[in-house]
Parts: C-alpha cells; sequence; structure tokens
C-alpha cells in the first residue's frame, strides 16, 4: 500500500464478525476527501493555533459531498469552526469555506490558503 491509495472502511457483517467483508455497490461510491496539500495547508494553521494555546482538538468528517475538518477548543465541546470542500459548489462560490460555531460562514473561496486567512492572526499596529 502506497501513500496515496486510500484507505477503505466496510462495514463487518451482523452475523459473523469475523468474516471479511465483501465489497459492495455502495462502495464504489465517491467518497470526497481532502488531498495532501490541503491537508498540509490545514495542519500548519492546526499547529501554529495549538502551539498559541487557542486550538487543542479536531476532527475529519469524510462524506459523499464533502469533507469537513473541525476544529474544537475541549474535545468535548461543539466545534469552533470548521474548514469545509464541498465540489459541488466549486464553479459557484469556490470549493472551500470557514464556518464558525454559530453557522455564519465567514469565507469562501477557490483558494484554500485566501480562505483560510480568515483564521490567521492579524497584527495590529499600536501607536503611542
Amino acid at each position: 500500500m502506497s501513500d496515496i491509495d486510500p484507505i477503505a472502511f466496510r462495514p463487518r457483517h451482523a452475523g459473523n464478525c469475523d468474516a471479511p467483508a465483501a465489497p459492495s455497490s455502495s462502495d464504489a461510491v465517491s467518497q470526497t476527501s481532502f488531498n495532501r496539500h490541503e491537508l498540509t495547508t490545514i495542519l500548519d494553521l492546526y499547529g501554529r493555533k495549538v502551539a498559541s494555546g487557542a486550538w487543542r482538538d479536531y476532527s475529519i468528517d469524510l462524506l459523499r459531498e464533502k469533507a469537513v475538518f473541525s476544529v474544537f477548543r475541549r474535545a468535548s465541546e461543539f466545534p469552533l469552526y470548521s474548514i469545509i470542500k464541498d465540489p459541488r459548489q466549486a464553479r459557484r462560490q469556490g470549493a472551500y469555506s470557514v464556518v464558525a460555531a454559530g453557522g455564519l460562514i465567514m469565507k469562501r473561496g477557490h483558494d484554500l490558503k485566501r480562505v483560510l486567512g480568515v483564521l490567521e492572526d492579524r497584527l495590529d499596529l499600536v501607536t503611542r
């Protein structure tokens, strides 16, 4: 198995837990996921935020229509932000979006780095 091969998770048979799951037609349905470059970009931001103490945990949900990277302040809470990749929106508003905890779409676009810019810490000019 190489680094680019996806990991296939299949449900076990209800009657026999030791039997390997047979491939079915539902396994052929494509699943939306983050590629290596997208995940590296997201995890770079995540690492900086963890180092600053702002974020603590994350989850990745891979669905048919979209992939969601959720960020948590604590593991038992609701997500602070969700970074969503929805290929169906790619031609319209952009495949990537950042959604706040209340459901507010903070930024949406075609370029992931630019969309994630809304979560970066901004330096403020202090004058005396």
